[in-house]
């Protein structure tokens, strides 16, 4: 009896080493190559409450996906058949890239917007101020990247195109429509924002800071 169980307590610790020795032991991974456009894209993600750095890292990734090569037409984001096709797809990728910089840096700009200049706001106005420069500086960021995502559009609006449609991504292609339409339209909408805290600034800058 105690020789079964010494041989039954070997084969414990034999087992025992040998599961050890294959989790000790460097595993095979397949590794994932981020070098197109497709594949920066896919980085990119939208959380429900978005901080700071969380935001950054999303523009990170949309400026490396603009930066990119397109992958190859059979691995794109839709179906692609005809060269006609490839060629509105990159538009509209270009397009669609630019509309989600200017959400990320309007997302980053509210982060650090002052929406009104209170006057018991006054012992901590240069604080205030210097989170509006921020913001600022994100709403004009805003106003390169809507020009972009226009020119980019027009592109993808151009007659060649009129009864070319891309089903499989439906909402790039009502993006452009609705910037060729004007219902969608940035540069409005910054500009009124950067009015706006152009005066906050300016009202939070005129405030005695010994007053409260």
């Amino acid at each position: 009896m105690k020789v079964f169980s010494e041989k039954k307590t070997k084969t414990f610790s034999l087992l025992f080493i040998v599961v050890l020795l294959f989790l000790c032991t460097p595993q095979t991974v397949n590794s994932y190559m981020v070098k197109y456009k497709e594949d920066y894209y896919k980085l990119f993600h939208v959380h429900y409450q978005q901080y700071p750095d969380d935001v950054m890292e999303n523009i990170y990734w949309l400026e490396q996906a603009i930066k990119a090569d397109f992958c190859n037409p059979l691995y794109a984001n839709c179906k692609i058949e005809t060269e006609k096709e490839w060629e509105k797809y990159r538009y509209l990728f270009m397009m669609h890239i630019n509309l989600k910089l200017i959400e990320q840096h309007m997302r980053l700009g509210r982060i650090y917007d002052h929406k009104v200049a209170y006057f018991y706001d006054a012992p901590w106005k240069d604080i205030y101020v210097e989170n509006l420069k921020k913001t600022l500086s994100c709403y004009n960021a805003g106003l390169y990247y809507w020009q972009e995502a226009k020119l980019w559009a027009e592109k993808a609006n151009t007659s060649s195109f009129r009864f070319l449609f891309l089903t499989d991504i439906q909402n790039w292609e009502d993006e452009k429509e609705r910037i060729s339409t004007g219902t969608l339209d940035y540069e409005k909408i910054l500009t009124r924002e950067i009015t706006r805290v152009e005066k906050v600034m300016k009202d939070l800058n005129e405030m005695p800071s010994d007053k409260y």
